[in-house]
């Protein structure tokens, strides 16, 4: 590899290890086996650098979730009893996942000041929205509509997003699958209720 490659795998390490914040100039060359000049000259800056490092994982992890998602729950099981295998393969994640889950709040954060990195996010979310909503009707993406993305897949990364925090925080007390799927059935039935 590169000093450039060397930089971008120390910089993913320093995230997983110790988290945006407290990452330094020092820790990522001492991590990457580099120089610390080195990263002003091949990305600009430490912000630049992990910005950089947080998007390629976010990309790999994307992937990775994609597949694991695509083929949850047992061929021939109910969409409800599908639904509830896709939520325990989403806890899973968060388990096994942690450190970047945690980074990726930590970029939430520092998208704020950052537009390139705000605008990385913004499009995940879009692409999010619309993977999360073909995903459960079982439609290819680009058939997927822009009514049913900002619903339904929305929706669904709102009670995403809202688990990940919950699970991050605290384990021992966040639902589980199965608790997940009775709370979206007693939304339903409020909802339905007031119509």
């Amino acid at each position: 590899m590169g000093n450039r490659e060397d930089l971008l795998a120390g910089a993913r390490r320093c995230l997983e290890e110790k988290g945006w914040a407290r990452t330094t100039v020092r820790d990522i060359g001492t991590a990457a086996g580099v120089s610390m000049a080195a990263i002003g000259y091949h990305f600009g800056s430490r912000e630049a650098l992990l910005n950089a490092a947080l998007i390629e994982a976010i990309d790999e992890w994307g992937t990775r979730i994609g597949r694991t998602l695509a083929s949850f729950g047992k061929a021939g099981s109910s969409p409800a009893v599908r639904y509830e295998a896709m939520w325990a393969e989403i806890i899973k994640s968060f388990q096994d996942d942690r450190t970047l889950w945690l980074a990726t709040l930590e970029a939430l954060l520092q998208a704020e000041h950052s537009d390139d990195l705000r605008r990385y996010l913004a499009g995940s979310q879009a692409q999010g929205r619309q993977g999360l909503a073909a995903l459960l009707l079982g439609t290819p993406e680009d058939e997927v509509g822009d009514t049913a993305a900002r619903t339904l897949g929305a929706a669904q990364m709102a009670l995403f997003t809202g688990l990940m925090t919950q699970w991050l925080t605290d384990p021992d007390q966040a639902p589980d699958a199965s608790e997940i799927v009775a709370g979206l059935r007693a939304l339903t039935g409020i909802v339905d209720a007031h119509e």
